[in-house]
């Protein structure tokens, strides 16, 4: 084990000798810092044997090491056995960050080398603060790992479809004038955008380049007159070209951007985001104009959804939440009476769902958990590690799909039998968590920020907390994690605060992970709203788009205050609302059962 990468680190400190280059960054990213990554782009993995789904690989001449979360550190363990990798244990105490141990090991005049293209900007331009003063050098023109790779896989490259203004509620022509304001606000004369789901969203486009991302590899650059979409040829069609002329949007050639950006009039300033572009590119741009670094424009007009896209999102997450709930009875039937394991399951749940009208694919590989391998909060069960499920505790599934009527993403933890007293502490105080902030109302300047803690009171007033964000965004028939709003307690300086907005979606999703016995998360996806309007100011709300039960079996009424128990029925009253229309029989009475006053 670890041999084959242990020599292919080898043939890669010897590329890098002779290329005069000191230390070799390899991180797990496409060109456009996608959540998921074509394995065209799975160098690291190449390299070091390493198939987790974050981490970074730096190679000098006397050590190779990788970088990767908690997540992972089992599996980095197994995975590196033999090839002479040094594992670090990211946010494990001692352990330095990148730039930490590159600032202690890189010394006087050195050269630093990556892929510029798939190295963030902002990553880039902290290596250069972090080694300031040390005169080195960075070359990131060239693709040198790479040259050990052989049988690469080609470059994903699917076909256009375009997204009709009837589904999407807004023209080509008025997202760009709404960008085009937005650029003036700024100073900005012409904007660079390489945020994938940025560009589909602009030129209501959508493709499959990205697993689970209906997204095709893009650039795009507009100014005042021009709007141009880098694009692979192999990817339009008949329709895609005559929708693009009809909007205005002249294509070029997906590979000739940097050709393009060395070449085109660039008159005043450029925005463009150094979160999501590439460093090359920031260090093109940089060198030919001044910048505006800040989120895209595209960001917020994306993530407050219209009219049309509302309507669409609401009927979609009923029929999703139908699906869910109809596995969710049928789990509760059939554990320890049939065969079924967290794969099993899973492919019964990704096969449901694929039978709803519109279908397109899974918005995320659904997270199937059963007892202890839910505490880890993002689990994934695979062929040679997956657990077979009894009627015995908590199940957790975080599973959603996409569709023509938008983007699904829910979760659920239900008791498949006997749960301890502590179980049921740790789910009805989430149930709780769930629905206060659901019930929350807020002026109208809040941020994520500002809410978080309505989450969180019910598990800290007992000392407990989950390690991870309460919310996240989600697209629509796009990414099923979007910005720029989110729900955090913690304040995060690369993450800039987004007032929430009415018709931005997010999730609102607490959980509680005890290691070695049980994960628990209740997700439900949400919509902001405007509430009344007063001398106070503007006062805000959520409505539910999620109508999945929470399971009663888990629940204890002693660990909940009356207001609680109004939030939870009050809920139910309005699952049984909108799902009945899709049960008949027995599974009608089950849902009757499943929402029943308590």
């Amino acid at each position: 084990m670890g041999e084959i990468e242990k020599q292919r680190i080898a043939a890669l400190q010897k590329l890098l000798k002779e290329a005069g280059i000191d230390y070799y960054i390899v991180p797990t990213a496409d060109y456009h810092n996608s959540e998921y990554v074509h394995a065209h782009f799975k160098l690291r993995e190449f390299l070091s044997g390493f198939t987790g789904s974050a981490g970074t690989l730096v190679v000098s001449a006397k050590e190779a090491g990788l970088w990767t979360d908690g997540r992972y550190f089992v599996q980095a363990e197994n995975e590196l056995k033999g090839s002479g990798i040094v594992l670090y244990k990211m946010l494990e105490e001692g352990v330095p960050k990148i730039k930490e141990y590159l600032e202690k090991n890189v010394t006087e005049g050195q050269t630093i080398g990556f892929d510029g293209r798939v190295v963030d900007a902002f990553f880039g331009k902290e290596l250069e603060e972090t080694l300031d003063g040390k005169n080195v050098t960075f070359v990131y023109d060239q693709d040198i790992a790479a040259q050990l790779w052989q049988d690469r896989p080609a470059r994903p490259v699917s076909k256009l479809w375009i997204v009709p203004e009837e589904s999407c509620g807004m023209s080509v022509a008025e997202k760009l004038a709404k960008v085009r304001e937005k650029m003036a606000e700024e100073g900005a004369e012409q904007l660079l955008i390489s945020k994938l789901d940025d560009i589909m969203w602009l030129y209501n486009i959508r493709a499959n380049d990205v697993d689970c991302n209906p997204v095709a590899l893009s650039y795009t650059y507009v100014s005042k007159d021009k709007a141009v979409l880098f694009i692979q040829k192999e990817a339009l069609t008949d329709e895609a070209e005559q929708h693009f002329e009809k909007s205005g949007v002249c294509c070029e050639d997906y590979d000739s951007v940097i050709t393009y950006l060395k070449s085109c009039e660039m008159s005043g300033k450029v925005w463009c985001s150094s979160a999501d572009l590439s460093y090359m590119l920031y260090k093109l741009v940089q060198s030919r104009a001044e910048l505006v670094d800040k989120n895209n424009p595209t960001e917020v007009l994306k993530a407050v959804k219209n009219p049309v896209e509302l309507e669409h999102i609401r009927d979609c997450y009923i029929k999703d939440s139908a699906v869910l709930t109809k596995f969710l009875f049928w789990m509760k039937e059939n554990a320890g009476k049939v065969p079924m394991d967290e794969l099993s399951v899973a492919a019964k749940l990704d096969s449901m769902r694929a039978e709803l009208p519109g279908f397109l694919d899974l918005s995320f590989p659904t997270i199937s958990a059963y007892k202890a391998n839910a505490a880890m909060a993002h689990y994934s069960a695979d062929e040679e590690n997956f657990s077979t499920i009894e009627a015995d505790g908590f199940y957790l599934v975080d599973s959603g799909g996409q569709y023509e009527g938008g983007t699904t993403d829910v979760t659920r933890t239900i008791a498949l039998g006997p749960v301890t007293d502590e179980m049921k502490l740790h789910f009805t105080k989430v149930a709780c968590s769930m629905l206060r902030l659901a019930d929350t109302k807020f002026l109208h300047g809040c941020t994520g920020r500002n809410l978080d803690i309505v989450a969180r009171e019910p598990l800290w007033q007992c000392g407990l907390d989950y390690k991870h964000g309460t919310g996240h965004g989600i697209g629509y028939i796009l990414n099923v994690h979007e910005g720029p709003h989110s729900l955090r307690w913690q304040y995060r300086p690369e993450l800039p605060e987004t007032e929430l907005e009415e018709g931005m979606i997010v999730s609102d999703e607490p959980g509680m992970y005890v290691q070695d016995s049980h994960g628990i998360r209740t997700e439900n996806i949400v919509e902001i709203v405007n509430e009344e309007k007063n001398e106070y100011g503007q006062f805000m709300g959520f409505r539910h788009l999620t109508y999945v039960p929470v399971d009663l079996d888990a629940i204890d009424t002693q660990y909940m205050e009356p207001s609680d128990l109004c939030r939870l029925n009050a809920y139910h009253r309005s699952v049984y609302e909108k799902l009945s229309p899709y049960f008949e029989g027995k599974e009608l009475e089950m849902l009757q059962k499943a929402t029943r006053a308590v």
